[in-house]
């Protein structure tokens, strides 16, 4: 799968790549993003491993930060299990 340029998932993913980590109240406010897991799991689906981290912000609030990171070893045999098995 293919990332479309001049969309929002497009401006994410190049957030993303530039070591961003984005929150979906940033997200909201810089790309118009509604729904922050759909785009997400647009960029997932083109093959990039993108980590979701959950931290205290100052105020007490839970926030839900994502970031494309290297994905560890299990993540890459369970990929290559399922393509073996054709799914």
């Amino acid at each position: 799968m293919r990332i479309s340029e001049n969309t929002k998932t497009f401006k994410l993913f190049t957030a993303l790549q530039a070591g961003e980590s984005v929150s979906p109240s940033q997200a909201a406010k810089r790309f118009g993003i509604k729904n922050m897991s759909a785009e997400v799991s647009r960029v997932r689906q083109a093959g990039f491993a993108v980590y979701a981290n959950r931290r205290v912000a100052d105020n007490h609030v839970a926030v839900t930060e994502y970031r494309i990171g290297k994905p560890s070893r299990k993540l890459v045999a369970a990929g290559y299990r399922a393509m073996a098995l054709g799914l």
